[in-house]
């Protein structure tokens, strides 16, 4: 006699099926990991005061949301620190907290 699978498990044991609700929440979490390496990357050039720390923000949110993406995430958070680190060698190379290039 073949019994499928699923009836063999108890009602607990079975994996629960995905709330509609649970999948706008985690697409909301990859999209901040990706605005994030986003934000993070465009720092690096310019902006770095504004968008190192929403680069950083935006990381540890989709990081603490369960991002599918948590890669991304983590580049973000380490191109939002590296915009900080590349800001304050500016600000000590040139002594001000304007710069600009050229």
């Amino acid at each position: 006699m073949n019994v499928p699978d699923t009836a063999l498990r108890s009602p607990a044991a079975r994996i629960p099926e995905p709330t509609p609700a649970a999948a706008p929440a985690a697409r909301q979490a990859d999209g901040m990991a990706v605005a994030s390496f986003v934000l993070g990357l465009i720092g690096l050039l310019a902006m770095n005061l504004l968008l190192g720390p929403a680069s950083i923000v935006l990381a540890a949110l989709a990081l603490h949301r369960g991002t599918s993406r948590p890669g991304r995430a983590r580049l973000g958070l380490a191109l939002g620190i590296a915009d900080l680190a590349v800001l304050a060698w500016l600000v000590s190379a040139d002594q001000t907290w304007s710069w600009s290039i050229g």
